[in-house]
């Protein structure tokens, strides 16, 4: 049910919880309950009684929850009554702030919803049509910004080197020693029990993996989230993701992968045996404090590869998805939409039809041939 999924979800976000006192703080939280369960059951369409994934939620959940706190600054006060007036004001500040179009647009939609629920909820006016808009005007459907092919192979050459350092006898002592120190901060342990098996784990296959999958499989950050080690099978070269854990919970899918992945993800299953935070749980991959991989870890992670690989992306809109769209893009040019539209699990090909488009370097042998 719905319900059981509000435990992944975050109902009362840290910022919130320190704010309110006691009896708002159960108020807000029973009002957010009823928003998400409204939002997973019927929030995409009411009429056919279609929810949004866990992921749109979860993103949701924190966009809502940063306007909340904005309208009990306005107000001097906590209150769960927002309105369309507090809404265009709302969006007139974000005029003023740092962040991308695209980040500003995906909270005007999160507002949007707010209202449509506001209208079943309690028979307000569902609609809010605000002043100042930040959606594109062109082809919405049109991927933003992708990896070109050589930025792909730059990205697998950076994850394999990523956090390594040298073999444990390939160094003398105090050239060891720096390297322990490093260690040591990253796993949060004393110098003194530093030793070979933490510099074996520091060139281990946990990274590779990871980005050399979703290099293959366009994996979306919830997918990355909910991989199980039951997912793989190596000696196919395949994922085969569930329905009951897809990322649309709607039907299962077999993603190919390359031989060479699939051998990374087979050292990486033996290696994870190794180390004790794995051993009660079947994610195939956590972060160095034990959680899931979530979209803002996953773009740190990618734009630490760029450092590496020396890809810019200070003008580029460079997340987890920048991966995905370069597999639907390629998948589309070099296989056809029906290979890119099963790669990427989409259940409908109009969904992969936004990747039917002539990349930037094949329009430039294009026009070389043109003359």
């Amino acid at each position: 049910m719905a319900s059981d999924r509000l435990e992944e979800l975050p109902v009362v976000p840290k910022k919130s919880r320190e704010r309110l006192n006691g009896r708002e703080l159960v108020d807000y939280e029973h009002h957010r309950k009823k928003l998400f369960n409204w939002m997973l059951d019927m929030g995409k369409n009411p009429d056919r009684a279609k929810g949004y994934s866990e992921e749109t939620v979860r993103a949701r959940a924190y966009s809502l929850d940063r306007f909340y706190n904005w309208v009990w600054d306005e107000e001097g006060g906590y209150t769960t009554r927002v309105t369309t007036d507090h809404a265009d004001q709302f969006t007139r500040d974000l005029v003023h702030t740092d962040h991308s179009r695209t980040h500003k647009a995906n909270l005007q939609k999160s507002l949007k919803m707010l209202f449509r629920w506001r209208g079943d909820q309690f028979g307000e006016d569902p609609h809010w049509d605000p002043s100042i808009s930040f959606a594109d005007q062109g082809n919405k459907a049109t991927p933003r910004d992708f990896l070109t092919r050589e930025e792909r192979k730059l990205i697998r050459e950076a994850a394999l080197e990523y956090g390594s350092v040298p073999h444990y006898n390939a160094v003398d002592p105090s050239e060891r020693r720096k390297w322990k120190r490093l260690l040591a901060r990253r796993y949060g342990l004393p110098m003194k029990e530093v030793g070979k098996q933490e510099f074996e784990r520091a060139n281990g296959f946990k990274i590779p993996s990871l980005v050399w999958v979703s290099i293959d499989a366009g994996l979306r950050p919830i997918e990355v989230e909910r991989a199980r080690v039951g997912w793989i099978d190596v000696e196919n070269s395949v994922l085969r993701i569930p329905a009951d854990e897809s990322a649309k919970n709607e039907e299962s899918w077999t993603v190919s992968l390359r031989d060479k992945t699939a051998d990374f993800l087979d050292l990486w299953i033996q290696e994870r045996q190794l180390y004790d935070k794995y051993a009660d749980t079947e994610l195939l991959w956590l972060t160095r404090q034990s959680n899931p991989y979530q979209s803002t870890s996953l773009k740190n992670l990618l734009q630490n590869l760029c450092d590496i690989a020396g890809i810019p992306y200070e003008d580029r809109q460079m997340t987890w998805y920048s991966i995905r769209h370069s597999v639907g893009t390629y998948m589309a040019r070099e296989e056809g939409l029906a290979a890119a539209a099963a790669q990427l699990r989409h259940k409908s090909i109009r969904t992969t039809m936004k990747y039917d488009q002539a990349p930037p370097e094949d329009r430039r042998d294009a026009l070389d041939r043109m003359g």
